[in-house]
């Protein structure tokens, strides 16, 4: 039986291609405060092949899969992922002009290979707020491509900080709770 896999720890990343038509495997920037990926999984779509000859049951061949359109990801609207997401769908409109494309890439912990699609991103729109609420939005991405899983890339460094960082400090501000709740 195999190990499950956890959504903990989970990296979406994007990077533009350096030379059209090749997928960059170095040099992804991590985009921070992301809470869904949507599925990338779709079902083949099927027609329907029944002739006279058929005489009880209908028979079908498979066509292409629908990935569906703009894709929705979920997020905590926050000044990092506002920042990133503008600098990403910049590099695109940089990049499209040039025929090189944005690839987008989710990593799974503890998984050996990440899952890379080729995309056009869109920019932000201004998120629905509720009283009293965690302020969320939700971001699109077009599939432009198929899905594939190849070997995982390596990261701008910088880009990763701000997840360490903020992981780093919620354990602290929990140690500090449980320090002082126990006095």
């Amino acid at each position: 039986m195999g190990i499950a896999l956890s959504t903990i720890g989970i990296k979406v990343s994007y990077a533009v291609e350096t030379t059209a038509g090749t997928r960059p495997t170095t040099g992804y920037t991590h985009i921070p405060d992301l809470k869904s990926i949507p599925s990338i999984n779709p079902e083949p779509g099927t027609e329907d092949a029944t002739t006279f000859d058929n005489l009880e049951y209908t028979s079908y061949i498979e066509t292409l899969k629908d990935l569906g359109g703009a894709l929705e990801i979920s997020a905590n609207f926050t000044q990092e992922l506002f920042d990133t997401w503008e600098e990403m769908v910049d590099a695109y409109d940089t990049a499209i002009s040039t025929e090189k494309k944005t690839w987008f890439c989710f990593d799974i912990p503890n998984f050996d290979k990440a899952a890379f699609l080729p995309v056009t991103p869109s920019r932000m729109g201004i998120p629905e707020a509720e009283a009293n609420a965690l302020l969320e939005t939700s971001v699109y991405i077009t599939p432009i491509g198929e899905p594939i899983f190849e070997t995982k890339p390596t990261y701008k460094e910088d880009t990763l900080s701000v997840q360490t960082t903020s992981a780093t400090t919620a354990s602290a501000k929990t140690t500090t709770t449980t320090k002082n709740s126990l006095l």
